[in-house]
């Protein structure tokens, strides 16, 4: 009987050797990655170019698709073994050509990292009316995935790593209004559900994909201080959740908490390198280890049922392929 991760079934910790304090040259320690292909969405900041230059630095080549190439090519000068492209994770057609010139170039694709992200946005929607963080976060990927899968199989063995976040314990997926047609918008609500939907996808990528020798992976990089993500954000929001006083100051309680750009970038890194992971998928990991069920009602460490419910995997397969208008059959 073939194991799958339905219902939390595998989620359980494996015993790593790493921790939350582990960075990314701890993790890659000893992998040569020479021959190996690997495409960053969001390569060129945050934990994405940590991730990148850890994957270069290993040996292996790393495209990088960027809506800004001029700051891609700042960020990462000096960097070997990386190539940039264009592409716009709020624009089906760039992300189409991306894909087809990546295809075109007959080459396999070991790593697709699916790493880019947006959070406490203000409502928006792309021109198919798709809200912008379930556009960004996960729809865009899920149609990258796709896209490249050609790539992806010939690999004859590749992963497809999904940074998803804890933060999904915000909110599950919302199959009644999942743009915000009918409910009032609610900028982590929005957020929750998007990386939800990305955990549910790893979980059905993954019992779909590995009969082609493809394996998927989910996972939580922890609160990094140094990151784009929050430029959007207002001071009223993050006082409003408790993170820092009146005068904007992170709370020293929070800080103590916080990763390094190196440490938040760690895990994705584990589970797109580790042998540990080679006969195991479709599983949601935080702080470079297999995390075990939140069953907490708050937000807690640990990954949240109803992102691992297989039942919601098939229906949002689905409902992604007619959101996107791609049709995503792994046997093709």
């Amino acid at each position: 009987m073939k194991q799958n991760n339905y219902q939390g079934a595998l989620q359980k910790p494996i015993g790593s050797g790493f921790n939350a304090k582990s960075t990314t040259n701890d993790v890659i320690k000893g992998i040569d990655l020479t021959g190996k292909i690997a495409i960053v969405t969001g390569g060129n900041t945050g934990i994405g170019l940590e991730t990148v230059k850890t994957l270069a630095l290993a040996g292996a080549t790393v495209i990088v698709p960027a809506r800004d190439l001029e700051k891609a090519k700042i960020n990462l000068a000096g960097v070997p073994n990386v190539e940039l492209e264009v592409m716009d994770l709020m624009k089906p057609e760039s992300i189409t050509a991306f894909a087809e010139k990546f295809l075109s170039s007959n080459r396999p694709l070991h790593l697709l990292i699916n790493n880019a992200g947006i959070m406490w946005v203000p409502f928006r929607r792309d021109h198919r009316g798709i809200e912008s963080q379930l556009a960004t976060n996960y729809l865009a990927h899920f149609q990258l995935t796709a896209q490249l899968w050609p790539a992806l199989k010939k690999a004859k063995s590749a992963r497809v790593i999904q940074v998803s976040s804890q933060g999904h314990q915000f909110a599950p997926f919302n199959f009644d209004d999942p743009n915000f047609l009918s409910s009032e918008y609610e900028t982590l609500q929005a957020y929750g559900q998007s990386k939800t939907a990305s955990n549910l996808f790893t979980l059905e990528l993954d019992n779909r994909g590995k009969e082609f020798g493809v394996r998927s992976y989910s996972l939580h990089p922890g609160s990094i201080n140094g990151t784009e993500l929050a430029r959007e954000a207002s001071l009223e929001l993050f006082q409003k959740m408790g993170f820092c006083d009146d005068e904007g100051t992170i709370l020293p309680e929070i800080a103590a908490h916080l990763k390094t750009i190196p440490q938040g970038a760690a895990t994705t890194v584990w589970c797109a390198t580790s042998s540990q992971l080679d006969s195991i998928g479709g599983v949601y990991c935080e702080d470079v280890e297999i995390a075990t069920i939140a069953h907490e009602p708050s937000v807690t460490p640990g990954v949240k049922l109803y992102s691992l419910d297989e039942a919601n995997a098939r229906r949002l397969w689905d409902l992604s392929e007619k959101m996107t208008q791609i049709s995503f059959n792994v046997g093709v």
